[in-house]
């Protein structure tokens, strides 16, 4: 039986992706997970993050190992958040990711870090979008599963470090030091200046976020644009974009 982990990197920044992953195991072989000593991305540094994401995807080729790895640009976040929220898109980019790794099989568990403050509520919504196929899939959605459950740890790593990579590929195309993205970040706010100084804020940007609306007010003297009105908006919700 199957059991596939689910969870995000990169809810909260100003610039660059959210990215899920689902990572698709087989009962008997959690325990190489455990050898790996794979656990919740946030409780390790990068470079540690980084050797064992390695680990994870060797393994991954070797077994039967599943992997679904989407990407949602900030221009998407952005027009999906004028449509519904982002717990909504949450829930439809955690089913993309569970699609996403293929799995054949009609029953197996699927273990969700839920991203609604209710845990429940989240679980349905992403069992309900997953279609017949899923129905009978047994799904637990819980808040801090990264931490309590080690193929949602695997995942939260894969997530951290595809997210981590985009972010870096994003700061050498813009030959800008950008930080984390997140708005605490000091790097990033002095990066955010300048990403809006130009006629549109930059699409690496998400303009929905109040940090990028203030800063784009206080450089512009102006409100902020609608993301549709600019050309930056494209979707890069594919890996294959970078």
């Amino acid at each position: 039986m199957y059991r596939i982990g689910v969870d995000e990197a990169g809810r909260g920044p100003a610039i660059g992706p959210l990215v899920v992953c689902a990572l698709g195991v087989p009962e008997e072989d959690i325990e190489v997970l455990s050898d790996i000593g794979a656990k919740d991305s946030k409780s390790m540094s990068k470079k540690k993050r980084m050797e064992l994401a390695n680990e994870i995807y060797s393994e991954a080729e070797k077994r039967r190992w599943k992997i679904g790895l989407i990407s949602c640009s900030a221009s998407r976040i952005d027009q999906e958040r004028i449509r519904t929220n982002l717990n909504k898109l949450e829930v439809e980019l955690f089913k993309e990711a569970i699609l996403a790794t293929d799995i054949k099989k009609n029953l197996g568990e699927i273990l969700l870090d839920a991203c609604d403050i209710d845990e429940q509520r989240f679980g349905n919504n992403v069992h309900k979008n997953l279609g017949k196929k899923w129905e009978k899939w047994i799904v637990k959605s819980k808040h801090k599963m990264d931490s309590d459950n080690i193929i949602v740890g695997a995942a939260s790593i894969l997530a951290k470090v595809q997210r981590d990579s985009e972010i870096s590929q994003i700061g050498k195309s813009l030959n800008l030091e950008i930080g984390s993205g997140y708005p605490s970040d000091p790097k990033t706010k002095i990066a955010i200046k300048e990403l809006v100084s130009g006629e549109y804020p930059n699409r690496y940007l998400r303009w929905s976020w109040k940090t990028v609306e203030r800063i784009w007010f206080e450089v512009n003297k102006k409100p902020m644009p609608n993301r549709d009105e600019s050309n930056g908006n494209s979707k890069q919700s594919s890996l294959n974009d970078w």
